[in-house]
């Protein structure tokens, strides 16, 4: 690779020569029998597919980091831009949701908090919430430069609540409760 990557999205297991293919597996003996498959495009508008070992679950790409972030089942994957090469992976503990600011900077949650993702996935730090405890977060999409949160309360789980996460400070409030 040669080319920077500026599009990435999760598609279906491509017909065999569809797109070039790269394989991104880690060896280890949990890893599960499904795969993820993201189809990239380049700047110069060339498609290709990588294969990610796990359930497909989120990808998100930064143009300030020039990383693409792919969550699947088994693994977290940070690639890079330009190379194409996996920078670092994390084996994939309880993360549910993924998603990239406009600004550029990666958020992602577990079931009970919300990180941002720094320069690489060993540095990230803890958003703070509203709600002392959060159970079953869920990213629902962006709107103005406002990413849109559902979670239950973790002692209460009859208590859902919406939240929003303001794109430039960061900062999370309670939009509404049912």
């Amino acid at each position: 690779m040669d080319k920077l990557i500026t599009k990435a999205e999760i598609i279906n297991q491509p017909y065999s020569g569809q797109y070039k293919e790269r394989i991104y597996d880690v060896t280890n003996p949990w890893n599960s029998q499904s795969w993820t498959w993201i189809k990239f495009e380049n700047e110069d508008f060339n498609e290709w597919c990588g294969e990610f070992r796990g359930l497909p679950w989120a990808v998100a790409l930064s143009k300030k980091y020039n990383n693409v972030l792919v969550l699947t089942s088994d693994y977290l994957f940070q690639i890079d831009c330009l190379s194409g090469e996996i920078i670092e992976y994390e084996s994939q503990h309880l993360y549910q949701s993924l998603t990239v600011t406009p600004s550029g900077e990666f958020i992602i949650a577990d079931y009970y908090s919300i990180e941002k993702v720094e320069s690489n996935l060993k540095n990230k730090v803890l958003l703070e919430s509203p709600l002392e405890m959060m159970d079953m977060i869920k990213f629902n999409g962006w709107s103005n430069n406002k990413l849109s949160i559902t979670c239950n309360e973790l002692i209460n789980w009859d208590n859902k609540f919406e939240l929003e996460l303001d794109g430039e400070t960061l900062e999370i409030t309670i939009k509404g409760f049912t």
